[in-house]
């Protein structure tokens, strides 16, 4: 029944959502500048907007009705946003942090949209946020690692220095314990084939929690998108800070990989 249920709802709401859009512009004045002071700060702007976009770092969150914010008030709300906002607050490099999830999406849906995402975004930080629905519809655990491990090949061949965070996610219980735990088995194999970097588990303190969730049950509210940013941050935020030593000391974006993966609030605390 609650596995019916949260398909319905998950299907029914699709759509990818950024918590910070880029923003371009263009112009020219047709008036030169009144003396050399003004002509040299005009001269110096873009070289700062370059080299702030090149110590800033783009993150993408590649995922579900999670990643999305499904059911929240805001955008503002969900577990992306609030990662940007922790990260600012930090001062570390993760200058947009892209949330691009799509509600209902399975494994292989994702694997089939990333190419999409590829060519709209530089990417430097993947944060893979899929599996639930997998999960849910008792799809095939193989098949899930199958497409989750062609998600990061795909990702690390436009972008080879990309670090990738792979989030886990578990099974609901009424699947039984055969296939929850082959399910459970896909994240951490995957991160140790892969060299990604894993979250255990993104609903860890928030599934089966009424307070934190919605009515539905599923979805967590706000307080439980918090608990999901918290969760995601402990992995997250090692990495940039890796990321930003390695601009500080010139050597550039370092490459090594990590990786992510989601749930949905409707699973029980293990």
């Amino acid at each position: 029944m609650l596995c019916a249920a949260l398909l319905l709802s998950l299907i029914a709401a699709a759509g990818v959502v950024g918590c910070r859009s880029g923003e371009t512009s263009s112009g020219s004045s047709s008036a030169p500048p009144a003396d050399s002071s003004a002509q040299a700060a005009a001269d110096a702007a873009p070289n700062d907007r370059r080299r702030a976009a090149a110590e800033s770092l783009t993150v993408v969150v590649f995922g579900n009705s999670l990643a999305a914010g499904y059911g929240l008030a805001s955008e503002d709300q969900a577990f992306p946003a609030l990662l940007e906002q922790k990260a600012d607050s930090a001062g570390l490099p993760a200058g947009d942090i892209v949330a691009a999830g799509n509600s209902g999406e399975t494994t292989a849906g994702g694997r089939r949209r990333i190419d999409w995402i590829l060519r709209r975004e530089e990417l430097d930080v993947l944060v893979l946020e899929l599996g639930g629905n997998d999960a849910l519809r008792g799809l095939p655990p193989d098949s899930a690692r199958a497409n989750l491990r062609a998600i990061i090949r795909k990702t690390r061949a436009e972008f080879p220095d990309v670090r990738v965070v792979l989030t886990g996610m578990k099974a609901p219980p009424n699947m039984g314990s055969a296939y929850r735990n082959r399910f459970a088995r896909i994240y951490p194999q995957l991160a140790e084939e892969t060299g990604a970097a894993l979250v255990p588990f993104l609903l860890k303190g928030v599934g089966g929690r009424p307070a934190l969730n919605q009515p539905d049950g599923i979805h967590p509210n706000a307080e439980g998108h918090r608990r999901l940013a918290a969760n995601v941050w402990t992995v997250l935020e090692p990495l940039l800070r890796e990321m930003r030593r390695a601009q500080d000391s010139g050597d550039g974006r370092p490459t090594a990989d990590g990786s992510v993966s989601t749930a949905s609030g409707a699973f029980a605390q293990q």
